[in-house]
């Protein structure tokens, strides 16, 4: 009888380490959490959507994917500010053009003004002699 419950208390536990949840799917969670760590997002998401499509159901499913969005959220928003950063370096490039061509018609109407004033000053030479 005690060799029974022996065998049967030795058949529970192993039972029982069989679904630990520390299993192949904590490896899977571990590695995205060092990925993330070590700021490899796009490995670390990946890692979260192998663990969530290989145990949608598992243990520790909600923290996977609550890392994954996190994860892919800041992967958006860095992208996002690598854009914004590429835009401001457009615009600043076109108003240093635009600054250059202002400039430029600045003097066109600074010539234009010192021409028609000279014309002025003909025309009223002109009229004077008439």
């Amino acid at each position: 009888m005690r060799g029974a419950a022996a065998g049967l208390l030795l058949v529970a536990a192993l039972a029982g380490c069989a679904s630990w949840p520390f299993g192949r799917g904590a490896t899977l969670l571990a590695e995205g959490d060092r990925l993330a760590r070590e700021g490899d997002f796009d490995g670390a998401v990946a890692r979260y959507d192998l663990y969530l499509a290989r145990y949608p159901e598992g243990w520790a499913a909600p923290r996977a994917l609550e890392s994954r969005e996190t994860l892919a959220s800041t992967l958006t928003a860095r992208a996002e500010a690598a854009r914004l950063r590429q835009e401001v370096a457009r615009l600043r490039d076109e108003l240093a053009r635009r600054e250059v061509d202002l400039v430029r018609v600045r003097q066109e109407a600074e010539r234009l003004r010192s021409d028609l004033e000279r014309l002025k000053q003909i025309d009223l030479r002109l009229e004077r002699t008439r």
